[in-house]
């Protein structure tokens, strides 16, 4: 907005000024920067370039950022087997690792990310060429005003006065005319043996600033480094200590199927010690009355029946001290 408003009185200064001479009308023109870039081989060429690195930048940000992603699912579905403290531990790698993927993605597409800082290295030659184009043309032609349409309000516009093939038409001329002289210096650099000039002040002050980067970033690896050790320490940690609490967990549930088949075991024994002992009962037994035999049976169904509720209650009070014992281990090894 400011640099509309200073364009606008910039434009009215000028106005004023030519009003002075009316022997003559004022001669303006515009151009497109957009159409003229669009049109420039050299610059859509790099566009293209740019994108597709920008594109492969995406694409690392949204597998990492996938990974991570998946790392929180993962989480949330061990919490049951977990600790507070490995529950912590764990998120905060999460953490860190995610808040590495922003910094990546903030250096890449960030105000002064690599795109942004390329992007105007792309832009500023080309830029430049069109600025020379459009100064000479004013010279040449005696323009008093030629307008930027993409940096320009403008409501309405006589495409007679838009010059930017004419600026286009300049620039393709400019590159023929280098690239010809490029390929003449090529071939005359074949030819002799060129001796560049040593600036000894220079080449100091680049190698002493090279010198301090290279530090700097041995500097931010090796923080990075004790980081990242630090951390996989800590992950190696957690892993042993959930191991170890699924380990006694698996030992607590083996005791348990061992009492219980042992508990099956001597019930089985009992009850073919009673049979043994029925059948040899059996020759001796005396002639009973249908009354009797009823009632025995009925006695015998209700001790049998007492009995399996006496086991049962024996089963559940073993397993709910096993239970215990269990939770009594985990507690102190937590």
């Amino acid at each position: 907005m400011r640099n509309k408003v200073l364009f606008l009185l910039i434009l009215v200064f000028v106005l004023c000024s030519f009003s002075v001479d009316a022997q003559r009308g004022v001669r303006i023109a515009y151009i497109d920067t957009e159409y003229i870039l669009e049109n420039v081989p050299e610059y859509q060429e790099a566009t293209v370039q740019l994108n597709a690195k920008a594109d492969k930048w995406k694409n690392e940000i949204a597998a990492k950022l996938d990974i991570i992603e998946q790392k929180r699912k993962n989480l949330s579905n061990e919490k049951a087997l977990l600790t507070a403290e490995l529950i912590s531990e764990r998120e905060e790698d999460i953490s860190f690792e995610e808040k590495e993927i922003l910094d990546y993605q903030q250096k890449r597409f960030g105000p002064n990310g690599d795109l942004f800082i390329q992007k105007k290295q792309l832009m500023q030659p080309i830029q430049d060429q069109i600025f020379a184009a459009v100064q000479d043309m004013a010279a040449g032609r005696k323009y008093d005003l030629i307008l930027d349409k993409t940096e320009t309000i403008m409501l309405y516009s006589n495409k007679s006065l838009d010059v930017s093939e004419q600026v286009l038409r300049s620039i393709t001329r400019s590159s023929k005319r280098k690239q010809a002289q490029s390929k003449a210096e090529k071939r005359a650099a074949k030819d002799e043996e060129l001796i560049p000039e040593v600036n000894l002040e220079l080449e100091a002050r680049e190698k002493a600033l090279e010198e301090k980067k290279a530090q700097r970033e041995s500097a931010i690896e090796k923080a990075r480094q004790e980081k990242l050790d630090a951390r996989a320490a800590k992950v190696k940690a957690a892993e042993e200590r959930r191991q170890k609490i699924l380990d006694d967990r698996a030992k607590a549930k083996q005791a348990k199927l061992d009492e219980r088949s042992k508990t099956t075991t001597v019930k089985t024994e009992n009850d073919t010690i009673s049979n043994k002992t029925e059948i040899k009962k059996e020759p001796v037994k005396e002639t009973k009355t249908r009354a009797q035999l009823i009632e025995e049976n009925r006695q015998k169904k209700l001790a049998d029946r007492a009995a399996r509720k006496k086991a049962l209650e024996d089963k559940k009070k073993k397993i709910l001290e096993d239970r215990q014992k269990a939770q009594d281990s985990i507690n102190k090894n937590n």
